[in-house]
């Protein structure tokens, strides 16, 4: 039996975020990874799939792209500064919201990039948001020291906060570079049959 496009979509979507968030993924990885690998899985593999799987809800979603992307932007950077990301950290509460901003932050990047009447539009939110990525996993990668054990009570982990930087880039930027790259194909592919 196949799956409808829907399900193909939809199944891998469910799945991603069971194993992100109830899986003891803290257990087996060191802290800051075990968040970057959270938040890369959930807006950059979860809320495209989520978006292909629930076009209705997709549609219903869609803002345009550059402000889907500055939004997208806002959040990411917010919870990036230490105190908001000890507060995701330390507090049941403050994990939620996080988890939550960040999934709703990707949803309205893809439906907005990908239901884009210009594709061009929704291949510049993207490729904006593959910057910021590239930025923010360099910035983590390249400070001299652990930005966030002081607030969080743990111990310094310059290698963990490394590690969890590489993860941004390595899943953020091709993500976003590739399907910018698609909706830019599309558009001319568009454009040449006019």
């Amino acid at each position: 039996m196949t799956l409808p496009v829907k399900g193909r979509y939809l199944l891998p979507a469910l799945a991603c975020l069971a194993v992100l968030w109830l899986l003891p993924l803290d257990r087996w990885l060191p802290l800051f990874p075990v968040h970057m690998l959270r938040h890369m899985g959930l807006v950059a593999v979860a809320a495209p799939l989520l978006v292909l799987g629930l076009p209705g809800l997709a549609r219903r979603m869609a803002i345009p792209p550059l402000l889907a992307a500055a939004l997208e932007f806002v959040v990411v950077w917010a919870w990036h500064l230490p105190a908001a990301h000890a507060t995701g950290r330390n507090s049941l509460t403050g994990f939620v919201t996080e988890q939550g901003s960040f999934l709703l932050a990707g949803l309205l990047v893809w439906a907005g990039c990908l239901a884009a009447a210009q594709p061009l539009a929704g291949a510049g939110g993207l490729l904006l948001t593959s910057m910021h990525m590239t930025l923010l996993g360099a910035l983590l990668i390249l400070a001299p020291r652990d930005l966030y054990f002081e607030l969080c009570g743990t111990a310094p982990d310059l290698t963990g906060q490394q590690l969890g930087g590489m993860l941004m880039l390595g899943i953020g930027t091709p993500v976003y570079l590739v399907a910018g790259v698609a909706l830019t194909a599309r558009a001319l592919k568009t454009e040449v049959r006019a």
